[in-house]
């Protein structure tokens, strides 16, 4: 964007939204509008739903910051709207959205730059809800849904595999990705596209209360906690940091992303699960606690992350 004081800016901070991860989109919104309005900036708390085209037209922001999660809001449909209306706005545009959320795709783009990922592939959720897609421990998860929603762990001496994927109930789509289970530690890097190039900000390892850092682990009380750096040998840190600066810049993300990776410490296995580009921002969420690490505070990161807006993205 131009330079300007956020003084002078009207801000519309897209919140809540309609996919799975709504609650958690309302805390970032929330979390972003707050430290957007204590820096002097108008700011239009917007809860995007399907009228937003209309709502915006009639706001007429200056700026939009993006604070919504999942579907619609993260997957390249919310930015193509943005881009109608010629508004300039933050994180990644429409094609790096499409392409992070869709697990699948994101995985040969990624493949192809020389990221090491997990392995597997999508399959129909009947097939693999009837019997083993591949030999125990494997994951099975949706492949275009994010915060760990609809995420199975199948252990070596499963029963089966898991029935849940085939149900009516099932909403996630008619395939699913099925993944090698990769033991060990969960880690997290975020990055920054600045104009020198994505800069990764630190790595986090994140100590679940159950084991597996799934939903209620992410945003429960309790459910985990982060430690900061990471205790890590520096050479894996090194290959963490490098590697999520690769898959931003291979998916042309913009703004912020958060990459979360899997690290078998016993094996010296380290792969790349899935790039965010729209990660949890209250200030105790990992990016941000990263940004804190290397002295950049909340209201810090959301004002870079509102100087960083543009449209075309």
């Amino acid at each position: 964007m131009t330079a300007k004081s956020l003084a002078d800016l009207h801000v519309a901070v897209l919140l809540g939204g309609i996919s799975s991860e709504r609650e958690v989109s309302l805390v970032s919104g929330a979390s972003c509008a707050d430290a957007l309005e204590r820096q002097g900036a108008k700011v239009s708390r917007v809860d995007a739903g399907r009228d937003l085209a209309e709502v915006l037209t009639k706001l007429k922001p200056d700026v939009v910051f993006n604070a919504l999660h999942g579907a619609w809001g993260e997957d390249g449909c919310v930015q193509g709207i943005l881009e109608t209306l010629q508004i300039p706005y933050t994180h990644s545009g429409v094609l790096p959205s499409a392409l992070a959320m869709d697990k699948a795709k994101a995985k040969a783009v990624l493949t192809a730059a020389g990221v090491e990922m997990p392995g597997g592939g999508l399959y129909d959720r009947h097939a693999v809800a009837r019997d083993h897609v591949m030999a125990p421990p494997y994951v099975v998860k949706p492949n275009a849904e994010g915060s760990s929603v609809g995420v199975f762990l199948v252990f070596e001496g499963a029963n089966g595999p898991p029935s849940a994927v085939g149900e009516e109930s099932w909403t996630y789509g008619e395939q699913v990705m099925v993944e090698p289970y990769i033991a060990g530690k969960e880690l997290a890097v975020a990055v920054i596209g600045e104009a020198s190039g994505p800069r990764a900000l630190a790595v986090t390892d994140i100590v679940s209360a159950t084991g597996f850092y799934d939903y209620e682990a992410k945003y429960g009380e309790g459910g985990s906690h982060h430690v900061l750096p990471a205790p890590i040998p520096p050479a894996v840190a090194e290959r963490a940091m490098r590697m999520a600066e690769r898959a931003h810049a291979a998916l042309g993300c913009r703004g912020i992303t958060r990459s979360d990776f899997r690290y078998d410490d016993v094996k010296d296995v380290l792969v790349l699960l899935e790039v965010n580009t729209q990660p949890g921002m209250t200030p105790t969420s990992l990016a941000p606690e990263q940004a804190a690490y290397v002295g950049m505070s909340f209201e810090d990161l959301v004002r870079w992350i509102v100087e960083d807006a543009s449209c075309p993205r």
